[in-house]
């Protein structure tokens, strides 16, 4: 909810970029006045609000995970948390998360994101854990936006716009959005992920430091 507006935001502006494409050839005959001509064919404010509510649920968080991390199966960054993301991350004392997990760390993809999940609700209160998750949900649903846009409006623009290489071009710039939306993505959730064990990690060790060091 508090990323709605952004949401929203990813829309109207590739609203606005589809208008123009598919105005091209008025802007071609007739020069900008033309392409302001049919300018009240934009989605209004309005509508444009409830394509945002409705197009964020086409697709289920698993499906966005899919689309983000580039896997079928154990998609989330938690299903490897442990594996690969701790070791890599200087922040996380994997041998003090080790200890609070009853000394062996969880085996198999669904195992850690299971113990990594129990550990995001001890931690989730955290500012920085709060800033890092909101991040990567904005940046899940841009990318599957950005999925939708590809499709919908790229079949549109091959079929309305009269120029092949206008209409090319704005696929590739289609293209290339998600391309790079879903990069961000991928990384904040891998820093989400890491996010949460450094914060645990970090109150174990203030946890377990003598009384006198923490005064």
């Amino acid at each position: 909810d508090q990323n709605r507006w952004q949401l929203w935001l990813t829309i109207a502006l590739n609203a606005v970029v589809f208008y123009t494409v598919a105005r091209s050839d008025a802007h071609a005959t007739a020069g900008w006045k033309g392409l302001f001509t049919a300018a009240t064919n934009l989605l209004p404010v309005g509508f444009a609000f409830i394509v945002t509510s409705v197009a964020n649920g086409l697709l289920s968080a698993n499906m966005k995970a899919r689309l983000v991390f580039l896997r079928w199966t154990h998609a989330l960054p938690g299903h490897r948390a442990f594996s690969k993301h701790a070791p890599a991350d200087p922040r996380i004392d994997l041998d003090r998360l080790k200890k609070s997990l009853g000394n062996k760390l969880s085996e198999g993809p669904e195992a850690e994101n299971k113990a990594w999940y129990r550990i995001f609700k001890e931690v989730e209160a955290a500012h920085e854990v709060q800033h890092i998750h909101r991040e990567f949900l904005f940046m899940r649903d841009y990318a599957g936006f950005s999925a939708l846009f590809l499709v919908g409006l790229g079949v549109a623009a091959l079929v309305l716009v009269q120029s092949l290489k206008v209409a090319l071009t704005y696929c590739l710039v289609l293209l290339l959005q998600f391309i790079v939306v879903r990069h961000v993505a991928a990384t904040y959730g891998t820093r989400f992920v890491c996010t949460v064990l450094a914060v645990k990690s970090a109150k174990l060790a203030v946890s377990k430091a003598p009384k006198r060091d923490r005064d």
